[in-house]
């Protein structure tokens, strides 16, 4: 009887899972779908034209971001993990707050403090008696390298939460093992600690490359032709759904080789936690101590504290007519609409890993 009941209550969770499974598919195979809805008018036209632009910058765009968000996650994972040194606690939450601060709000907000008539650059004409905007080098905020900057500081806490849990979860007898073998510290981060934490590496950087390709925001306003524009602009602007479909298809490949070439990658490898004591973290003392804490306070000062302070500065001088009851109902609708979000995607993330965990069908 018991047999029985478990047998049935694995039934109905593997068809709750596949119920799940097909509702997350409709938008995919929608868009599949709408590739067929028509030739596409303005297709010939933009694979003529924008596709190549399309593709490389996209490319160009997340091969930056995957670099940028794979070093400062797995670093300051690395520093708040394996030392000790002052602050070291706070960082290690602090380090998770530019995840809070919306791409696009943060484009905006640098672009205000950095374009020309901003207070950086006319500080700088001020200060040096410079007349016209030839007199001076400035980078350019609105360009490829800015989208890749503000999206970086924005989504290296993917690859920072994954890799700081696979990092303290590595156990002595594995950096005793390294150290047998002749490895000093920096050896057993290379030859040991790395390689172990790769998937998490890996996973944190997939996230951030998809949401790299899937946002719309920061690369519209900065000016920067990727998909997703060319999605917007075939859909809205051009009305034509098929191409808009067929562009969405485009880039869900791209997403889907890259996954499929790290699993590659990967697949021959072994990646085993060993049990036993966690090792303690080495104090750190002089110059290392001030440059850890460096290297782990400038994300958090470019990718949360600096934009938060350049919105209360236009804030308090704009002013912000939205102020009021209307400021009260939008807080509220975020809130809610997070919390229902959340609960949604934690109680559906559950339920398929322990459908996952109970059979294999």
């Amino acid at each position: 009887m018991q047999r029985i009941f478990h047998r049935a209550s694995v039934d109905a969770l593997q068809a709750a899972c596949l119920g799940i499974a097909i509702v997350l598919l409709i938008p995919l195979g929608g868009v599949v779908l709408g590739i067929f809805d028509s030739d596409g008018i303005a297709w010939s036209h933009i694979s003529r034209t924008t596709l190549p632009d399309l593709i490389g910058n996209s490319l160009l765009l997340a091969l930056s971001v995957a670099i940028g968000v794979a070093v400062i996650g797995t670093v300051c994972a690395w520093l708040t993990t394996q030392y000790e040194f002052p602050g070291r606690g706070v960082f290690e939450w602090l380090l998770i707050l530019p995840l809070a601060m919306p791409a696009y709000v943060m484009a905006y907000a640098y672009t205000d403090a950095l374009q020309y008539a901003g207070p950086v650059q006319s500080a700088l004409r001020s200060m040096f008696a410079w007349q016209v905007k030839t007199d001076y080098w400035f980078p350019e905020i609105r360009s490829l390298g800015g989208a890749a900057t503000m999206l970086t500081f924005v989504l290296y806490p993917y690859v920072y939460m994954l890799t700081r849990v696979a990092f303290s979860e590595q156990s002595t007898p594995l950096t005793e093992a390294g150290r047998t073998f002749g490895l000093g510290r920096a050896g057993i981060m290379w030859r040991v600690s790395l390689p172990l934490a790769r998937p998490a590496i890996a996973a944190g950087t997939a996230l951030a490359v998809m949401e790299t390709l899937a946002d719309f925001g920061t690369v519209s306003y900065f000016g920067v032709n990727t998909f997703t524009t060319g999605i917007f602009n075939a859909w809205f602007s051009q009305s034509d759904r098929a191409s808009a479909s067929k562009l969405a298809v485009i880039l869900l490949l791209f997403v889907a080789l890259a996954m499929t070439l790290e699993y590659a990658a990967r697949r021959r490898s072994q990646f085993h936690q060993a049990a036993g004591r966690v090792p303690s973290r080495i104090p750190l003392t002089g110059i290392k101590r001030i440059a850890a804490m460096i290297l782990c306070g400038l994300p958090i000062l470019v990718g949360f504290v600096l934009p938060t302070l350049m919105l209360l500065r236009l804030a308090m001088t704009n002013g912000d007519a939205s102020f009021g009851a209307r400021f009260f109902v939008l807080i509220s609708n975020s809130v809610t609409v997070s919390l229902i979000a959340a609960i949604a995607a934690v109680s559906f993330a559950l339920l398929l890993a322990y459908g996952a965990r109970l059979s294999r069908r």
